[in-house]
């Protein structure tokens, strides 16, 4: 029986970006079009520069395109206004950096809670979802540590939780193992692979790694701001 092919979660059409230095507009980004499927792990490499990061915030709905559409679920997000587009990154996105921009201050537990004291849970709910999702990195035994106490890849697993605790559609990681040794590092990508294959999360991975964009579905090149690679959707688990 022939399988059905993933239903597209994120398209984004003819996108362009430039910023500002001094009078002059610097064209990082050039008439970009990619599609990327629901549950799909997807790195994105090229050298420095090549405005791989900025795609990744395009995506993610921090930042906004001078011309193009990017469309996530149905939602136009390049339509959205600036209150709209911070709902929907709310719910919609969670963030994986390099790093873990982790509050110091706050424990593991408390980091990970954090993104929920903006929605209506109450404080059973929310001390309950990030209870599961430490457990899910295996950091039950270091909720109450405080980012100090923990190695770099205890402090990543933390942030994935964080990421992963409001139930997004898309993971978005800038460079997550680049901080990282060997052993960390694969620790992570297992982590975010079991995300996409037990959770159907959608992963963009920004990485200059070969070993950690090797994890992924599908590897997509930049150079100079220009797509010069999409050898489309080769999911390993599919046959």
């Amino acid at each position: 029986m022939t399988q059905t092919a993933p239903e597209i979660l994120v398209s984004v059409k003819k996108l362009s970006k430039s910023y500002r230095r001094g009078n002059q507009a610097v064209p990082v980004l050039e008439d970009i079009s990619i599609d990327i499927r629901h549950g799909e792990f997807l790195a994105l490499m090229g050298p420095s520069g090549s405005g791989k990061s900025t795609l990744l915030n395009l995506i993610a709905g921090i930042d906004k395109v001078d011309s193009g559409s990017i469309n996530v679920g149905g939602v136009e997000i390049t339509a959205l206004d600036d209150a709209a587009l911070a709902s929907w990154r709310s719910y919609s996105v969670g963030f994986i950096f390099q790093f873990y921009n982790l509050i110091p201050v706050l424990t593991a537990f408390e980091n990970v809670e954090l993104p929920l004291l903006l929605t209506g849970l109450s404080r059973r709910k929310r001390q309950e979802h990030a209870s599961n999702v430490l457990s899910l990195v295996n950091l039950s035994d270091r909720m109450d540590h405080y980012p100090s106490e923990l190695s770099g890849g205890q402090q990543q697993r933390v942030a994935i939780a964080r990421a992963m605790v409001s139930d997004p559609d898309i993971l978005v990681a800038d460079e997550p193992t680049g901080d990282l040794d060997r052993h960390s590092a694969e620790e992570i990508l297992s982590i975010m692979d079991r995300m996409v294959r037990e959770f159907g999360k959608t992963v963009i991975m920004v990485t200059h790694d070969p070993r950690a964009a090797g994890k992924a579905h599908r590897i997509v090149h930049l150079e100079k701001g220009v797509l010069v690679a999409d050898p489309g959707y080769e999911s390993p688990c599919s046959t």
